[in-house]
């Protein structure tokens, strides 16, 4: 019997020491939960009365103080009186897992999941790019701050500062146009910065060609907008050629940016003459937006440092606690094993 009583204790306590690390985890989770909006969380557990567990005291107290007593009993004939004292052993344990798994489902166990939903309430931002053949000179870095002793072409610095900027638009959700004899759609608008700095990843000069066609560059940066329902629609349009392609041109697709409300910064890269600076001028000045000039990868940076304080924006996205209760499967696991224990009684 002994043996049996220790086997039983060292069930029992393998059962209270998972209860007990399964109880410190929710703890220390929800101690996390003040600081949600600073610390990343994808999901956790936790309980939804913590405080009922307070319940297993007893069961557990008695675990480990009450002892079994045997009282003697006399008679003569002990063969009617067999039982099989490893279905005895079983129900005792049966017993106590159904009084712990009633009490683990009154708590309420949860998993918390941290939503980030797709549809943000900040500013649509569309990144044109051009991608022409003289995208691909390269010495715009002249103080060597992007390029690492490497001889980086203007498209790939544009890339890195582009990426930098996107990231610090937070509550927005943006998306990248590249042109050069036409223009596409690189990557749709969304608040996913990782995907779209991605697919600016995979983009290189020339895969739309050799030429600049700027008003093609608006025409689809605006038909980006398509699905959007941001109040602030905004399109950032670098170049360092002048336009010399497509079927639409830079006024009539100002024209429509002007009247769909989209507001167009537009930023002449490369030494001054190369781009056609009074076109892009005109271009933001019809749109509501501004007109810069960058000579280098530095002062390229600081441009698009400008214009995310232009378009700073205080909104910030909401984030949602979605809860799963996972008590229903508890209490059918502890009903079907007091079934067990009914049908065994009943049977006797």
């Amino acid at each position: 019997m002994d043996g049996n009583y220790r086997l039983i204790e060292s069930l029992c306590q393998d059962i209270c020491s998972n209860i007990i690390k399964f109880i410190r985890c929710a703890y220390e989770n929800s101690q996390k939960t003040v600081f949600l909006a600073k610390i990343e969380l994808m999901n956790y557990y936790s309980f939804e009365y913590p405080f009922l567990i307070l319940l297993l005291i007893p069961v557990l107290y008695c675990l480990y103080k009450c002892k079994e007593t045997l009282i003697p009993r006399f008679f003569p004939h002990l063969e009617f009186l067999k039982t099989n004292k490893r279905n005895l052993r079983l129900e005792w344990i049966i017993k106590i897992l159904v009084f712990i798994l009633l009490v683990i489902a009154l708590t309420s166990p949860i998993i918390i999941d941290k939503l980030s939903p797709s549809n943000r309430h900040g500013k649509d931002i569309v990144l044109s790019i051009d991608a022409s053949g003289s995208m691909n000179a390269s010495g715009f870095d002249t103080e060597d701050d992007f390029s690492n002793g490497e001889r980086l072409s203007r498209f790939k610095l544009t890339k890195i500062i582009a990426t930098e900027f996107m990231h610090k638009r937070q509550s927005d959700n943006v998306g990248v146009v590249l042109f050069g004899d036409f223009a596409f759609i690189a990557s749709p608008i969304s608040y996913e910065k990782e995907i779209v700095s991605d697919m600016l990843s995979y983009l290189n000069q020339g895969m739309a060609g050799q030429n600049t066609a700027i008003g093609e560059a608006i025409a689809m940066s605006l038909r980006s907008f398509k699905h959007s329902q941001a109040k602030t629609k905004i399109i950032i349009l670098l170049t360092d050629g002048e336009h010399n392609s497509g079927s639409i041109s830079p006024k009539q697709a100002t024209e429509l940016a002007k009247k769909k409300g989209v507001k167009i910064y537009t930023i002449a890269m490369g030494k001054e003459g190369e781009a056609d600076e009074a076109l892009l001028e005109q271009i933001a000045k019809d749109s509501n937006g501004e007109f810069f000039t960058a000579t280098s990868a530095k002062e390229l940076q600081k441009v698009y440092e400008k214009i995310n304080k232009l378009e700073s924006s205080d909104i910030k996205s909401k984030e949602y606690l979605q809860k799963d209760f996972y008590y229903q499967l508890i209490l059918l696991l502890s009903l079907v094993l007091l079934a067990y224990l009914i049908s065994k009684e009943l049977k006797r």
